[in-house]
């Protein structure tokens, strides 16, 4: 492990807990802890803040999981085809990931985000019930699996802002309310984190003693997060879902403003 300063681990443990709070209700955690992680990091290990990133990620991205698990069920048959789906193409897209420009995906993703934020301002309605636009049909489910197709790969070719995305597609193109699309988010969502941990854990980037130390306050903020969606439902869902997309809009202008 690099050498870093009692201080710096402290506060990239508090970034880790914020960042699965964050994760569990809305997505988005990501831009909380990888930031930290390449502040913390020397130059020149961006790969390993990336790997270490995911490693603590995927602890708590599960625990959340299992937390909605117990008190809301999934849409199993949508959340399984999903998860399986977006495993393969994150780990597709995680060895695809120097082959295309970064920035690329960046000025779209800031595009999109910022139309999906102003349509969910501008629909209060918008995902406080389940309403499955297409029932339980063979649409729905191709739907579903292209969805988990296409942010699998985002995810492992970019990343930034995986579980807001999965949070959009469910809610706005499937019919989901927000609470019950956070819950089948955090499955699809592990499945995607498993991947890219998978691929970079076989070619040696993971830092673990730190990664798992993250990992710790990550599955402590997700375990609250989730509890705390829970308890407050779908409007609050949808505030904490308003205000992650405005600051990953925000981070990634700032990003590409840098480069």
């Amino acid at each position: 492990m690099y050498d870093l300063s009692i201080w710096t681990i402290v506060l990239l443990c508090i970034a880790a807990a914020a960042s699965g709070w964050v994760d569990a209700v809305s997505g988005g955690g990501g831009m909380l802890q990888l930031p930290s992680l390449f502040l913390a990091l020397p130059a020149g290990a961006e790969v390993n803040a990336l790997a270490t990133n995911k490693l603590s990620s995927v602890f708590g991205t599960a625990s959340a999981a299992r937390t909605y698990v117990r008190h809301l069920s999934p849409d199993w048959k949508t959340a399984i085809p999903m998860s399986v789906v977006a495993f393969v193409f994150a780990a597709l897209g995680a060895w695809c990931a120097h082959l295309i420009p970064s920035a690329v995906f960046g000025s779209l993703v800031i595009g999109v985000l910022c139309v999906v934020w102003v349509w969910t301002l501008l629909n209060p309605a918008l995902g406080a019930a389940t309403s499955l636009r297409w029932g339980h049909t063979k649409k729905h489910y191709v739907i579903a699996t292209l969805v988990g197709a296409v942010i699998g790969f985002y995810d492992g070719i970019f990343g930034p802002g995986t579980g807001s995305f999965l949070l959009i597609a469910l809610v706005g193109l499937l019919g989901y309310s927000f609470l019950m699309a956070s819950s089948t988010a955090k499955l699809v969502n592990l499945g995607t984190n498993a991947a890219a941990l998978l691929v970079f854990g076989l070619n040696g980037s993971v830092l673990w003693m730190l990664g798992l130390l993250m990992a710790s306050f990550n599955v402590a903020g997700a375990i609250v997060g989730a509890r705390t969606a829970l308890a407050k439902g779908s409007g609050f869902v949808r505030i904490v879902f308003l205000s992650v997309v405005a600051l990953l809009i925000i981070r990634l202008i700032w990003d590409m403003w840098l480069h």
